[in-house]
C-alpha cells in the first residue's frame, strides 16, 4: 500500500498540490484523474520521487519515503514498475534489450536468466517472438504493451502508469487497460494510473481520486462515481453525450 498524506508542491508562486491525502492499495486499480494542470502528473512524480514535495509524507508500506535520501531509496524503487505516457523505449535497442535493461541494471542475474524473463513478459502481454524488433517497427499499441513487459520485469510491487492510453484506438486502450488489470491482480501490485479516459475510468476504476485546481475534490469507485452530486467531477466526467448515456446506465 502507499499512504500519501498532506501532499503540498509548488513551483515558484505557483501552488500545485495543496494538501492531497490518499491510499493506494495492494491488488488495486487506483486512477488519478483531472482536467489539465489538475496537479495529478505532479502528485505522480512526487510519489515516485521525480519531485520533492514542499510538504506531507508519501509512505511505502509504513516507510517515510519523501525522509529519504538517494540511497535509502534504492530498495524501493526497486521495486516500482513505470510505464510511461509515451513508453519511452530506448529506439537503438531491440524489444528484448529493452525488457532486460532494468534486469541489467539491478538485478544480479545471468544474461540467460534475462532473456528468459524477457521471453515470459513478452509472451504476458502478447508479443511472442518479437524480441529482435526496433521501436521503429512496432505499432502504438505494441510500444505500450513492450513498455508494460519492461515494467513488469522486475516483478514490482508498485506500478505507475502515466497516460498508457493517450494515442490508442479505442480498441487497443482495452487491451492496454485489460493487461493493466491482469497483471494488478496476478502479481497485487499496488497500482496507479493517471488517465484522462473516461472508458478506463468506467472499466477498470476500483479506486478513483480526482483533483480539481490541486485539491482532492473527490474520492470513490467506478460504481460511486456516477451518483455523485459534485459538480465539477460530473462536468469532467460526464461532458460527452456518451458518458451521458453511459451514466444513466449505473
Amino acid at each position: 500500500m502507499i499512504n500519501v498524506q498532506d501532499i503540498y508542491k509548488s513551483f515558484g508562486d505557483n501552488d500545485v498540490l495543496r494538501g492531497i491525502s490518499a491510499k493506494f492499495e495492494a491488488g488495486k486499480i487506483s486512477l488519478i484523474i483531472g482536467g489539465s494542470g489538475s496537479g495529478k502528473s505532479t502528485l505522480l512524480k512526487c510519489m515516485v520521487g521525480l519531485h520533492e514535495p514542499n510538504k506531507g509524507k508519501v509512505l511505502y508500506q509504513d516507510q517515510d519515503f519523501t525522509r529519504m535520501n538517494f540511497e535509502e531509496r534504492i530498495p524501493i524503487r526497486k521495486e516500482i514498475g513505470m510505464l510511461f505516457q509515451n513508453s519511452a523505449l530506448f529506439d537503438s535497442m531491440t524489444v528484448e534489450e529493452n525488457i532486460t535493461f532494468p534486469l541489467q541494471m539491478f538485478s544480479d542475474m545471468s544474461k540467460k536468466e534475462r532473456i528468459e524473463r524477457a521471453n515470459f513478459c513478452l509472451e504476458r502481454v502478447n508479443l511472442e517472438g518479437r524480441n529482435k524488433l526496433y521501436p521503429a517497427e512496432l505499432s502504438g499499441g505494441m510500444k505500450k504493451r513492450v513498455g508494460i513487459a519492461r515494467a513488469i520485469a522486475m516483478t514490482p510491487k508498485y506500478l505507475f502508469c502515466d497516460e498508457p492510453n493517450s494515442g490508442l484506438d479505442p480498441r487497443t486502450s482495452i487491451v492496454i487497460d485489460e493487461l493493466i488489470q491482469d497483471i494488478t491482480e496476478e502479481y497485487n501490485t499496488t497500482t496507479v494510473v493517471v488517465t484522462h479516459d473516461m472508458n478506463s475510468v468506467m472499466g477498470i476504476g476500483q479506486y478513483i481520486l480526482f483533483l480539481y485546481q490541486g485539491e482532492k475534490k473527490w474520492e470513490g469507485s467506478n460504481k460511486e462515481i456516477a451518483h455523485t452530486d459534485v459538480e465539477e467531477l460530473n462536468d469532467f466526467v460526464f461532458a460527452s453525450p456518451f458518458m451521458k448515456i453511459a451514466k444513466e446506465k449505473f
